[in-house]
This record gives structure tokens, sequence and C-alpha cells, in this order.
């Protein structure tokens, strides 16, 4: 996955994007030059109008960004009478002519813009923060979903995993890129340049992003690794200051302790699966002492999930104010006192509290688990950080990709949703359900 910087530097001039929020504009409106643009069959008018949209949207006010939202939802919809038409059209006479007429029919204009506007040197950059707008509004106008979807499907292609570029990210890759791993980080906040250091300088230290070729400054995502010896418990010896280097030839595990995704406007486009499965490759071939792929990974739900689970049950043994106070002051006494209860809960809500669907509650064990990962083991005391204590309880899980049986394990939790659990979280989950009055 190593990348010089000629070839960034390639990229960056390819795709080098203009200043869209400068273009002179010709008098029109957003929604004049939309309905241009999709009836233009200029290439140097449609440039010219896609920069214009682009440049408007960048400055539309909250009111009428929610209009734009509106135009594109309602006025480039399907035509359903003209969609119905050319169905029965074609359930009467199956000629290719019919056949590109039905498809045309069934596609939103919206698509067709989206996909003109694209055209524009830097756009899709540009359209991916549009559709980070557009996700803050679907809350308050459900309608937009319709929108969001034929951006998604849209994103899926332009985004699918030939044309994203591997690239590990070292101490010395460009300042921009750095700065956007500190920003981007979501799961254990960068403090510093120092704290960035050192996790991507020392030999036993690793980072990998994905990039688009028309975005080659903005990572799409990025992993953080580290290489250790034994299946690590806790993220505080991960990221100690003082800790003693490794040589990487003395690692047997190779450890996935943040992965965060960096565009909001790409959310549901998922690039994970394939990131984790390029480092493995490049990690097998580059360390070859390295057996073992885990996760040290937090678990985002498991908090709100058990404040909700003793309010529901407050007979379960438990001084629930206790605990629900030690939650929110982050009094981390209070959760040590409480430790094997709460490896127990956690075991209990990953492996067995599913949504409607029948998938599990918690986000980050349905992306693992999707994967073909298995849920290895839960730690106590793993992530002391306010965040941390907050939204696990302190706790982490360790997801195991055993290389013999990701496939087994993937099959297994698309087709039926089956939690595959080490023998110690299922006795754990079993403890929670048989014996909630316990306490260790």
């Amino acid at each position: 996955m190593n990348r010089s910087g000629f070839f960034y530097d390639l990229l960056s001039t390819l795709f080098e994007r203009p200043n869209l929020s400068r273009v002179k504009g010709d008098g029109r409106t957003i929604t004049a030059l939309c309905e241009a643009l999709i009836a233009s069959s200029s290439e140097g008018a449609s440039h010219s109008m896609g920069q214009q949209i682009l440049s408007q949207f960048s400055e539309l006010t909250p009111e009428a960004e929610v209009e734009f939202f509106r135009y594109l939802t309602d006025e480039l919809d399907i035509d359903i009478e003209r969609l119905q038409a050319l169905t029965a059209a074609y359930q009467a006479d199956r000629s290719p002519e019919n056949f590109a007429d039905l498809l045309n029919a069934a596609e939103p204009g919206r698509q067709e813009l989206l996909r003109r506007i694209n055209r524009v040197p830097g756009a899709t950059g540009e359209l991916v923060k549009m559709r980070a707008r557009l996700i803050k509004l679907l809350k308050d106008n459900p309608s937009f979903r319709r929108t969001d979807i034929d951006f998604q499907h849209l994103f899926g292609s332009w985004f699918n995993r030939g044309f994203l570029v591997p690239r590990r990210i070292h101490w010395q890759s460009p300042a921009n890129i750095l700065e956007k791993i500190i920003k981007y980080e979501a799961v254990h906040a960068i403090d510093d340049w120092d704290d960035l250091r050192r996790r991507v300088e020392p030999a036993d230290r690793r980072c990998y992003a994905f990039f688009h070729p028309s975005m080659p400054d903005d990572p799409l995502i990025f992993v953080e690794v580290a290489l250790v010896k034994g299946v690590p418990g806790s993220v505080q010896a991960i990221l100690a200051e003082n800790r003693e280097i490794l040589d990487p030839a003395s690692a047997d595990t190779a450890v996935f302790y943040s992965i965060s995704n960096c565009q909001a406007g790409l959310r549901g486009v998922s690039f994970g699966n394939s990131l984790i499965k390029q480092v493995v490759e490049d990690l097998q071939a580059e360390v070859k002492s390295i057996t073992t792929f885990v996760t040290l990974s937090p678990i985002p739900g498991f908090s709100g999930w058990l404040r909700k689970a003793i309010a529901e049950q407050p007979g379960q043994g438990v001084a629930a104010a206790d605990i629900m106070l030690a939650i929110e002051s982050g009094d981390l006494g209070g959760l040590s006192d409480q430790s094997q209860w709460l490896r127990r809960q956690a075991a209990n809500y990953l492996i067995n509290q599913k949504d409607r669907n029948g998938m599990p509650l918690d986000p980050v064990a349905r992306f693992h688990l999707n994967n073909g990962a298995m849920v290895h083991d839960i730690h106590a005391g793993a992530d002391l950080s306010p965040n941390g204590v907050r939204q696990s309880c302190g706790l982490m899980v360790n997801y195991l990709y055993d290389l013999k049986k990701i496939g087994q394990f993937h099959e297994g939790f698309a087709e039926n949703h089956t939690v595959f659990a080490s023998r110690e979280v299922k006795a754990l989950a079993d403890a929670a359900a048989t014996n909630s009055n316990g306490r260790k």
C-alpha cells in the first residue's frame, strides 16, 4: 500500500479543483440553471452551468437550501404517468427501443442532473458536501429521502472499490493530509501533532487510508493499526506516550484500534470492509510473524441501552442509580467495582439484543460481524477517556478476523444474523441472562 509522493502529486495535478465559490454567474437562479443543464447538449455551456450551480449552492441560506432540495425531490422526480404508459408499451412490445425508453422514464431527472454536475472538475467532492447538507435535513423533511437514495445510488458507483486508491499514511506524508487525519479521527481523539506522530511514525504503528482520484487530498476512510504481542485489552496501553516500541518482527498480532469514516456525505457507502482486507493482505506480505488480526473497538450504543435496561428492570440486584451516576460523572472507581457485571451486560447486548430486523443493536458490531469477524473478548476499563466512559462504560471489545473462517462467519451473519462469539463471551452473555442478580 506504499505510494510515492510522486503518485500523490500526479493525482493532485490531474484533479486540481477550481475555486467554485468564485465562479461568476450569469444571473439565472439555481433551479433555472438546473433545468438548463438537463436540457443542454453543449459541453462548454454545461460545464459553466455546473460550476454556477455548485457555486450558488455553497452560498444558499438554510431556507433556500430546503427549497433547493424540495425542488430536486418534487420537480425532478419520476413522471409516474409517463412511466406507466411506457411500461404498457414494453409489455406489448419488448423491443430494444421500448426498453431504452422505459429505463429512461424509470430514472428520476435528478440523477441525470447530478451526473452532469459531476462532469465539472472538482465536482465530486462538492457533491459529497451537498449530500452531507441534505442528510442534516432528512429528519424534518422525510420526503427528501427520495433524493438521498439517488445520491447514495450514484455514490455507490462513483466510489466503488475499483476507483479507490489505498495509501499508507507516514509522518512524512503531506501536511494537509496529516491535518485531515487529526480532524477526522472519530474514535480516539488526536490531541496534537506529537500524538499523531506516535501513531504513524514508530515501526510498530501503521495508518492506512483510501482516497478517490477526484479527491486526492481528502481521505475517505482510514484505519490505525498497532503491531503487538498478544491480543490487547486496553487502548491506554496502545496510546501510551512512553511505551516501549516493538520490533515488528517480534509482533504476532495486528490490532485495528481505530477506524474513521471521514466524509459525512458518504454515509451508507461502505469502504471499511475493503480497507481491512487490503491492510490484512499488505501486513501479511510485509510482516510474516503476524498471524492474528483483531480489533479493539468501542461499544457506542452500550451505555444508552444499559440505561434503558436498568430503568425497565430496576430489580436486578444492581444499584441502578449508582451505576448511572458513575457513567454520567465518569466515576472510574464506581465502574471498576462493577467490572464483571458490566462485561456480562455488554456480552448480552452484543450477542442477544437485536433490532426489529434481527440485527445487533450496536453499529460497530454490525460492521465487523458483517465483515466476517467474531466477538472474541470484552474488556472492562479498556477506554477510560471521557468519551469511552460515556458511550461504552469504559468497555471495549475485540472482534477477531479468523482468516480461515471469515467467509463462513460472513455468510452466517448475512443470511441468518448469526452472531459468532468465543466460548468466554457466550458464557458471559448466558450469565447475564440466567444470573442477572449476580455481582462480582
